[in-house]
């Protein structure tokens, strides 16, 4: 069935396929607990759902178990420049390396805590935890300049990453109660589906802002 027809049918059903068709063009990421039930309506109607916005737009819909996200390849509006466009996107080394260790961490503890995309729980981090693991990395990728990536160094940098993560929703903090005090090591995060959409290996390469990967990577990711 087609959404066109699925509009058509004027029951409830068109009323959420009219809503998951804005919410998945209003944000990067449409999470299941966002809203569970438009979310369902589109897991079941997939297939009239990606046939829909490759045809009109030249989109693609990726989806797994928790989170559903529209694939952009191509920017149309020229006019608009890159620096001007709302899109998730790092130009700098420093962040393109920060946002890499983190896609690296965070494989690296769903593995060692058992955590897999469709489980019903997301991981959680320790801010201390990933600043440990990402210092030690920066040093290691930069030999030449390890002096010059001390932990202080690193933490400027992934706090740098942190209003970008959290706007476009690859982690949340979490709050502490109201009684307890957490200092910024001990401030835990939870990582949002949308990062199971990324793999650390193939990010390697459009680290450089100014490689063709790189412009690919940006339009992507808008």
């Amino acid at each position: 069935m087609k959404i066109e027809e699925l509009l058509d049918r004027g029951d409830q059903t068109a009323v959420l396929v009219q809503a998951a068709l804005n919410i998945l063009m209003e944000s990067p990421y449409f999470y299941k607990t966002d809203d569970e039930r438009t979310f369902l309506v589109v897991q079941r109607h997939r297939q009239a759902f990606a046939a829909f916005f490759d045809k009109f737009f030249g989109w693609t819909l990726v989806m797994d178990a928790k989170c559903a996200r529209l694939y952009k390849p191509k920017w149309y509006n020229e006019a608009i420049t890159p620096p001007n466009r709302d899109m998730f996107s790092f130009t700098r080394r420093d962040e393109c390396l920060g946002f890499l260790l983190l896609l690296e961490f965070f494989e690296r503890e769903a593995r060692e805590q058992g955590v897999a995309a469709d489980d019903r729980d997301n991981l959680r981090i320790r801010f201390g935890d990933w600043l440990e693991y990402a210092a030690a990395r920066f040093r290691e990728l930069l030999p030449e300049k390890r002096e010059l990536y001390a932990d202080e160094k690193v933490r400027q940098v992934l706090r740098g990453l942190m209003p970008a993560l959290e706007k476009y929703r690859f982690l949340r903090r979490i709050r502490p109660s109201a009684d307890a005090s957490v200092s910024e090591a001990e401030t835990i995060w939870e990582c949002l589906p949308a990062l199971w959409h990324y793999q650390a290996a193939q990010l390697v390469e459009p680290i450089s802002p100014h490689s063709e990967a790189a412009k690919a990577h940006e339009e992507g990711l808008a």
